[in-house]
């Protein structure tokens, strides 16, 4: 009885050694994967502010968590499911479909540029009347396209890994990245209120640097919002590069990878820096004349249908009036035809 339980006793040991080196494998292989994705989660995190900016201040906690919440839904109930099935029966799709939201998040920052471009932004009341169900279904919309991303470049780092160590990996990712990008967008949209209690205080040190925090923070929300921006167009356009590269199409690819090599070669120790520039702009560029067409495409299209609605309205409006008239007349006529039938009757002459 003891020997078999000295065995058993081994048996468990060994097995937890065994879990315990799998679990350390997969929290290496989540980290070598994340850091991967790291250009996408600053990206992430510089674009989110935007949604909470001009709200109340006992708002915005509650909205970013609304949106975390709605970035873990992304992650596990669509993104995840639809990465793992298609890599391991259809992987050709998952190229096509990151360039479909790529194509999306180039429209969004494009559209946002012609918004400051034509001075068509929301103003005052205007844009605080917009409800936070409409801000927080647009941040996950966002959202979905940049947490997709994320989790197709994990995928891709841990892809010669079995199918459960797969999604035990591409789950560490999810939770991570979503507490790291959520967790600096709450203290970044905090940070006025931390520097308003920090002037309350008693220490002038402490006082005066909270009162520059205060002072500094809208312009540091400015700056973001325009980060975030430029991330969408140059996300959207990296993914397109990468994507049309992936499918043949590899002149546009190869044409921005000698631009990137010119410049590393050329500027020597700052080279790896120069070059990611160089790539990351033609990205943006990219990015910005897809999103351009996309929106002038959307802009006529929208625009014929309003004109035909509007004209198909006053087509109604003016049928009814017609219809109106004719009423009107043949009641005018009416009374006119009676009163003549009248006097015929109250003629005495045969």
């Amino acid at each position: 009885m003891s020997a078999g339980l000295a065995a058993l006793l081994d048996d468990v040991a060994v097995l937890a050694r065994a879990a315990a080196a799998s679990i350390d494998d997969v929290g290496a292989a989540a980290a070598k994967a994340g850091a991967k994705a790291a250009g996408v989660v600053i990206d992430d995190a510089a674009v989110t502010p935007q949604y909470v900016r001009g709200l109340a201040a006992e708002r915005e906690l509650p909205i970013v968590r609304r949106i975390a919440l709605g970035s873990l839904r992304n992650k596990f109930l669509i993104i995840l499911p639809v990465i793992l099935l298609l890599s391991q029966f259809v992987d050709w799709l998952l190229t096509p479909l990151l360039m479909i939201g790529g194509a999306y998040l180039c429209y969004e920052g494009a559209e946002k540029v012609w918004a400051k471009v034509a001075h068509h932004e929301a103003h005052g009341d205007e844009q605080k009347a917009q409800d936070e169900k409409t801000l927080i279904s647009g941040a996950i919309r966002t959202d979905l396209i940049l947490s997709a991303e994320i989790m197709v470049i994990s995928l891709n780092e841990v892809a010669e890994e079995s199918f459960i160590n797969r999604l035990l990996i591409l789950c560490v990712v999810a939770v991570v990245m979503t507490v790291l990008v959520y967790g600096v967008v709450g203290l970044i949209v905090k940070m006025d209120d931390v520097g308003l209690r920090l002037s309350q205080v008693d220490s002038k040190g402490a006082a005066s640097f909270g009162r520059g925090l205060v002072k500094a923070m809208p312009k540091v929300l400015t700056v973001l919002t325009v980060v975030g921006t430029a991330a969408m167009l140059w996300v959207g356009g990296h993914i397109l590069l990468v994507g049309s590269d992936e499918l043949g199409m590899h002149f546009l690819y190869e044409f921005v990878h000698h631009l990137e090599e010119g410049a590393h070669d050329a500027t020597g120790a700052l080279g790896g820096v120069v070059g990611w520039l160089v790539n990351t702009i033609a990205s943006a560029i990219i990015g910005l004349i897809v999103g351009a067409v996309i929106v002038a495409i959307l802009s006529v299209t929208l625009h014929r249908k309003a004109h035909g609605e509007k004209a198909h309205g006053e087509k109604a409006h003016g049928e009814a009036h017609a219809g109106t008239g004719e009423v009107h007349a043949g009641s005018e006529s009416a009374p006119a035809t009676e009163k003549s039938a009248a006097d015929g009757e109250a003629d005495p002459r045969p």
